[in-house]
């Protein structure tokens, strides 16, 4: 027999191993569920949708898809990852099931979307009351704000789905508008709400703004007055940097940091009438002074009115990064961006940095083209929007089991890809005796600590 002059071990492979379990990992993802009630409200929540004499309860194979989507499924048939670990999962519906479920849901899609929505509020409630010091809004104010910011995104159709169009981007597919809690530095963040667009449809649209803004307040635990106040904080890009969505936060008295588009006019009043002492040293992102970049106020150069009164017009110049495109209304090889504020308070740097932030936003994109987002599977506009609903369960289970589990652990940070390769596909052999069922998990795995760690924290009461 040849000696083999391969690095790795020669192992003989067969399938004969009994009460090995994969994806044991996720069994995070099942505990917060139960702890936080999430479980009982969707089957509560969805049970108009259960027909007589069925055996799958539309709750649960709702969650049972958001937690597929969260260990890195991409379509409702990769559900039978789950569907071969009973040990772990329980009983898990068949494809036809889930297929006939889903175009139910669908046929009456603002219902069942209002429905899930409304289990998501609840079990946020409950997680950021368990979550303490650590919940998102814990000690907000004035002067620290909860945060929400609004983004829009492409997802590519490869197929004629209804409500597929052109996009700006010279492709075809959808452009969803999403609105997400921030957790800040310490943690990631949370989908409060999410719209399907078509494709073509447009990034300013002050309209669809001013509703997943409206939705995304609503999920907040302590629901807000109609006038919000000042302790939220909305940030967007440019595209909501329009009369209609900036009135509309004025008028429920939200704070608001958003891009703004530079005019000639007021970028000649800049050229006429500033100096370069009257620009401050920004901050980069540890709020240090940043060579190459400063900021500076222009609200009383600017004519504004027709603006909600109090709001700020702030400018920052700095060097383009290599290759960057300078645009007509940059000046002096630096290039000129703004936002507008009406936060009175804080240094100008320290707004400016505050307002930079708004690209955590871009990791939360990232966060949901990697849970379910980069594929619509469905031809139906309305299926899409319920896929679109379990892509945000999957974030917000997945937020809600970081903030909760691994809260004083790096691992709060984790995107999915890190906590998939880590945590949600750790293998364990499950064990019984003494009619109790236990989980093994490997011993010399590297995060096999952490795991238990969380799963106690995790248990019931």
């Amino acid at each position: 027999m040849s000696e083999s002059i391969s690095p790795y071990p020669r192992l003989g492979i067969d399938g004969e191993g009994s009460g090995v379990v994969s994806h044991a990992g996720a069994t995070l993802l099942l505990r917060t569920a139960e702890k936080i009630g999430l479980t009982g409200g969707l089957s509560e929540k969805l049970r108009p949708w259960r027909k007589s004499m069925t055996i799958h309860d539309p709750g649960k194979i709702v969650l049972d898809l958001a937690v597929c989507l969260a260990v890195g499924g991409d379509c409702a048939a990769d559900l039978a990852l789950l569907r071969a670990e009973p040990g772990v999962f329980g009983s898990v519906a068949s494809d036809p099931t889930v297929s006939r479920t889903i175009s139910t849901l669908a046929a009456e899609a603002p219902k069942v979307l209002a429905a899930i929505a409304s289990a998501r509020a609840d079990a946020r409630a409950r997680a950021w009351t368990l979550a303490g010091s650590d919940a998102p809004d814990h000690r907000i104010g004035i002067d620290n704000p909860l945060i929400i910011d609004l983004d829009a995104t492409l997802t590519d159709s490869h197929s004629e789905k209804q409500g597929a169009a052109p996009t700006f981007k010279r492709g075809f597919g959808f452009h969803s508008l999403w609105s997400f809690i921030d957790h800040g530095p310490a943690g990631t963040g949370e989908p409060a709400t999410v719209m399907l667009r078509p494709g073509n449809a447009g990034s300013n649209t002050a309209a669809d703004h001013k509703r997943v803004l409206s939705e995304a307040l609503v999920q907040l635990p302590w629901q807000p007055s109609w006038r919000v106040g000042r302790k939220v904080l909305v940030r967007t890009d440019s595209g909501g940097g329009t009369h209609e969505f900036l009135d509309y936060c004025h008028r429920r008295r939200l704070q608001y940091s958003i891009g703004f588009t530079l005019t000639d006019d007021i970028v000649e009043a800049m050229d006429t009438h500033l100096t370069d002492r009257d620009w401050t040293p920004a901050y980069d992102a540890d709020g240090q002074v940043r060579p190459g970049a400063w900021v500076v106020e222009v609200t009383g150069l600017s004519d504004l009115s027709g603006w909600p009164p109090g709001m700020r017009l702030v400018v920052r110049k700095e060097r383009p990064h290599p290759g960057a495109q300078l645009r007509f209304t940059d000046r002096d090889g630096l290039r000129l961006t703004a936002f507008v504020t009406n936060t009175r308070r804080g240094q100008l740097p320290d707004l400016e940095l505050r307002h930079r932030r708004r690209a955590r936003c871009e990791d939360r994109i990232r966060a949901a083209k990697d849970t379910g987002l980069r594929n619509l599977p469905f031809h139906s506009f309305d299926a899409n929007r319920v896929w679109l609903a379990l892509v945000a369960l999957a974030l917000d289970l997945t937020a809600w089991m970081q903030t909760l589990a691994l809260h004083d652990h790096h691992a709060r940070r984790w995107e999915p890809k890190t906590l998939r390769l880590r945590v949600f596909s750790a293998a364990g052999r499950i064990a019984r005796h003494a009619r109790r069922t236990r989980l093994h998990l490997a011993r010399h795995a590297p995060f096999t600590e952490l795991l238990t760690t969380a799963a106690a924290r995790l248990q019931p009461g």
